[in-house]
Formats: structure tokens, sequence, C-alpha cells
């Protein structure tokens, strides 16, 4: 048996410790999984709403502790206020949806023949959820797994684990029988052994392109439903016609919102010729008003990364963009927080940058940005295609129409008009190339956790 530790950004201190499980000893949860969701899948879809509906009422009821709960765990400010306005928006709206969904497809119901497709549950679901965003990447498939019929396995990130306790305990609270959902506490090799041992009927994960590549390997073979979320290297495009202020402060807030560490953050922008100076000018002046610190602290708008890991890729990228030409425009003075060996790390805007540059390509999930100057929408779409990543792209206009011409020219899951870093429950969360593959939220949210049935009902 081995140990999961979760050490603290705020100052490298341990916060929990959580004993390992084997796969021998989850055999007999896994299988009680099964056992009540064969109860659960016939009950009335109406009372499995009502169950998960009071789960994330549950789960509100605990967010003054959860709150600081995830500043301790991964630096995030309390002043933000945690996740639960977005869980709820994205929870209410999938079971709200779920009896069209799930309603079954009718291709005829005459005197002659009854014909239809049925969306039946799929089993056992098991959602591996990362640590930036503990309780909304989670829900995602969580709601409409249980919603649907199945039975969930929940494994958490080490450095969230208390988030997947936090779900058992609203789902506990909120009289969802016994077994139907389980957060489990488990090595990447105990995951990789249930996989290849065809545990799950699904697995949805979010993470790093290195660990979708591990969940597929080790399901390879075993018709395993994979769904995958990846990384991302999401650009902004602000046109020469957009609303500059508008387009500024909205998409500096998604590069720097979380420290960075979002999935679909913006993490590079091309700004017309016209605006570049003023883009840039401003943006500078959002940034240097930041306060990077302890996130336990109301004041504190930026807190440390989640860890130390990941704040010296991000030193790495920086100053190897510098070294090859790159201009920083953010004094790191101003923010005394970030000593260089520690997990708080000052937000940082490049210029003078190119696509030679890892900043501008690889995935960052940092509080840094690279900005470029275009000439032309067809050069923008260019590098915006430039990526190995497809998960979203923010384009600023003011003309709807421009907007979807180059949308239907960019690689990605989403195109948003003026906004970024937002999740719309209605719209299916799906990406492209090396961000994975499937879909959440929305009624294809349901496809994935179920199978359609054909029925060919002959009646005379």
């Amino acid at each position: 048996m081995s140990e999961l530790t979760c050490i603290s950004p705020i100052d490298g201190s341990v916060l929990v410790r959580r004993d390992t499980e084997d796969a021998a000893a989850l055999a007999p949860r896994l299988a009680a999984a099964r056992a009540a969701q064969k109860d659960w899948a016939v009950r009335p879809l109406a009372e499995r709403v009502a169950i998960v509906d009071r789960a994330i009422a549950a789960l509100e009821a605990m967010n003054d502790e959860i709150v600081p709960e995830l500043a301790r765990m991964m630096g995030r400010p309390v002043r933000y206020g945690g996740e639960i306005g977005g869980v709820k928006e994205r929870a209410f709206h999938m079971t709200a949806l779920a009896k069209d969904a799930l309603e079954p497809t009718v291709i005829e119901d005459s005197d002659a023949f009854r014909r239809f497709i049925a969306y039946e549950p799929l089993g056992l679901v098991l959602v591996v959820a990362p640590w930036n965003y503990p309780y909304l990447t989670a829900v995602n498939t969580i709601v409409p797994a249980l919603a649907a019929g199945n039975a969930v396995v929940l494994k958490h990130s080490t450095q969230t684990i208390l988030a997947g306790e936090r779900f058992a305990a609203a789902f506990c609270a909120a009289g969802l029988p016994d077994g139907l959902f389980q957060a489990i506490h488990v090595t990447h090799e105990t995951t990789a052994e249930l996989l290849r041992a065809r545990a799950f009927d699904f697995v949805n994960f979010t993470g790093s392109v290195g660990g979708g590549r591990a969940i597929e390997r080790a399901a390879a073979g075993t018709f395993t439903g994979v769904g995958l979320e990846l990384g991302g290297k999401d650009p902004g495009y602000v046109r020469a016609d957009a609303d500059l202020d508008a387009a500024v402060e909205t998409l500096i807030d998604g590069a720097m919102f979380n420290s960075g560490q979002c999935c679909c953050g913006i993490e590079r922008i091309y700004v017309a010729d016209a605006l570049f100076d003023a883009f840039v000018e401003k943006a500078v002046k959002i940034v240097e008003a930041y306060r990077l610190g302890d996130p336990l602290d109301p004041e504190t708008t930026l807190g440390p990364m989640a860890n130390i890991r990941f704040a010296r890729e991000v030193r790495a990228q920086v100053k190897e963009a510098i070294d090859a030409g790159a201009r920083a425009l953010i004094d790191p003075a101003l923010f005394p927080a970030d000593t260089g060996d520690t997990a708080y790390l000052a937000p940082q805007i490049l210029i003078d940058v190119d696509h030679s540059m890892r900043v501008m390509r690889d995935e960052s999930f940092g509080p840094v940005v690279g900005i470029m100057r275009v000439s032309s929408d067809e050069e923008a779409i260019a590098l915006m295609n430039d990526s190995p990543f497809g998960l979203t792209t923010s384009l600023w206009t003011r003309d709807a129409d421009a907007a979807e011409r180059i949308g239907r020219q960019i690689e990605t899951g989403t195109i948003y008009m003026n906004r970024c870093d937002y999740l719309d429950p209605a719209l299916c969360w799906t990406g492209c190339k090396d961000t994975g593959r499937g879909a959440a939220l929305s009624t294809l949210g349901y496809r994935s956790v179920t199978r359609p049935k054909s029925y060919h009902l002959k009646k005379a």
C-alpha cells in the first residue's frame, strides 16, 4: 500500500495524506456499484434527477468550508468564492435537460410497427478529474452519468483529493443509494490495471496529453469508451473593429485568472496592427495592478500555482523566449512574493514573440501570455491553427458574420465571439487534435454516458 500526499502550494506543507487501495481491495466496492446500478437504472428518471439536484444543493451548503480548502489545496484566492456558481449552472442545466436528452427517438408508432432508439445507461462510469477546477470539471460527467442511470467512480487528482470526498459526502447527504457514487484513492498504476481488466464501461479523463495517452493505452483492446479533454493553447484574435477596452479586459482576465491554470484559458493573443500598441499598453496596466500572495487573504488576486513544478515550467518557457528575443513587459519586482523558487509566480506579458518559441506553442498553464501583431484575418487564422491543440478560440469583432466565417476555418472545439474562458452547458464541450476527443455537456453529454439500443417491434 502506498500513500497519496497533497502538498499545499501556500507554504509547501503537507495538507492531507490518504492511503491508496489496490485492485483487489477495490473489487468488492466495484461489485457493489454494479449491483446498485441495476436498481438505480430502473428508478423513474424524476427520482434520479431529484437526488442529483439535492446533492448539488448539499455541495453548496459546504461552500464556506470548500473555498478556503481549495485555496489550501491548489492556491485559488478565496476572494473568488470557489466554483459553486458554475457547478450549479452546469448541473441544473444538465438535470433539466435529462428528460428530453434521454427520450427515445421514435421512428414509427403505427398499427403495424413500433420502432425507436432508446438510450440506456452504460453501467459503471469512471471519472478521472484534475486539480485546476476540481468541482467544475468533475460535475460535467458525474451529473449526466448518474441522471442517466449509471453508477460513478471518481478518482480525483491528489492535489485536490478532498474534492472527491466532498462529492461523496454530498451524494450521501442527498440520499443516493449506497455504492452508486464512490470516491477512490488509487495510484496511476492501479487505475491502468483496472482499465486493462475492463472494470469500467466508460472513462472520462481530464488532464495532460501524456495522461490521456496512458488512459488510451491501458484501455486498448477492451473496447471501453474513452472521453478525453487534454491540453490547450487557446488563442484570442482582436480584429481592427473590436471594442478595444472589452477585448483587453476580458482576454487578459482569461489569461491570468486562476494563475492561468484554466483548461480554456487564453494562452496567446493576436492583435490587428491598428490596435496592437493600445492593446498592449492597456494589458500591462491591468496586470501591473494584480496582487500576488496568500490566497487566504481576501485582497489577493493571484495565488500560487498549484505545484512548484508547474511554476518551474512556466519560468523555463519565459526565460527561453526572452533568450530568443522576446520582450517581457512586466517588472517582476512588482510581485515580491515571487522569489524564484516557490509556487508563487509573477504574471508576465511577452511581445516580440513568434511560433518558434515554446511559450507560443506548448501549453503554459500559468500566468503568462504572448501577444503578436497581425495584418489580416488570413494571417491570424494561420497562426491560430498553427498549434497541436484545439479547445477554444476567442474572436473579438463587431461583425458576427465575420466571426462565423473565420470560425469555420479554425481547428477548434468552440468559437467564442466577444467572450472567452466560459463553458456554456447548452453547447457541447469538445476539442480536436491533441486536445482529445469526445463531448461533455449539452445533449451530447448524455450520449457519452449511454448507449443506443434499437427496438423494432412488429405488431402484426
